[in-house]
């Protein structure tokens, strides 16, 4: 599943629920499942997820303290919270703490997706139809396709994982740490080196077709893609 282009958390310990969830959005990407609070904000923390699903009664730590927590250190992240209270103060308090989507329980499934969509593409992290475009490249995330200048380009497997990763963080740093645990996992025994090939194979067969992308290493730091000034060129 490395090369999936989205990947999204699930706060949930009800787990039959959760396992409901997780079918319901699995045509968006990648999941994983975590069941309780303290474990789930330790995940959101670790940066390598595009949406989190978070419940509001969680053993170990509450969903509220969770999505606190969470805005200190990533204040962009789209969070839909789930609570079985249709109560007006319940949900101005999530919105209060920096909540996206509130959904009550019971939910329709189709609405769930529909909210989770809708919050992936207010962040750009999917477009119409499953493509994202930056400069002159375009992407068909559903075909895994990359296109520069409306020619096909061969950028597969991880290689088009971590392009689909830079564009959707566009003028964001993204540490080496971070690629690796998005594209590897956090178990794989590969070596971190293993970023910096695929990186410069991604910078030299963007190069050899054109694209005005640039992908900038900072020192100890990590990476940013940006478009390339016209006028710089």
């Amino acid at each position: 599943m490395g090369t999936q282009s989205v990947k999204i958390l699930i706060i949930e310990d009800d787990k039959a629920l959760s396992d409901t969830i997780k079918i319901t959005v699995d045509s968006l990407g990648e999941t994983t499942q975590i069941y309780d609070g303290q474990e789930g904000l330790f995940e959101i923390l670790s940066g390598i997820y595009d949406l989190v699903i978070l419940d509001v009664m969680l053993p170990e730590m509450d969903g509220f303290t969770v999505l606190k927590r969470a805005r200190v250190e990533l204040p962009k992240l789209p969070i839909l919270m789930l609570t079985a209270k249709d109560d007006l103060e319940d949900k101005m308090h999530g919105f209060n703490l920096g909540a996206d989507e509130y959904i009550t329980k019971p939910f329709y499934k189709e609405e769930l997706l529909v909210r989770a969509k809708t919050l992936l593409r207010h962040v750009g992290l999917i477009g119409d139809e499953g493509s994202l475009k930056v400069g002159n490249v375009e992407i068909s995330i559903d075909k895994h396709q990359v296109m520069v200048n409306e020619e096909q380009v061969n950028v597969q497997g991880r290689e088009f994982g971590l392009l689909v990763y830079l564009i959707q963080h566009q003028d964001q740093i993204v540490t080496k740490d971070q690629i690796f645990d998005r594209l590897w996992g956090f178990d794989s025994e590969t070596s971190l080196t293993v970023v910096e090939v695929y990186m410069s194979n991604l910078r030299k067969n963007l190069r050899i077709a054109g694209a005005n992308l640039q992908i900038k290493t900072l020192r100890n730091v990590g990476y940013t893609l940006n478009v390339i000034d016209e006028d710089t060129l």
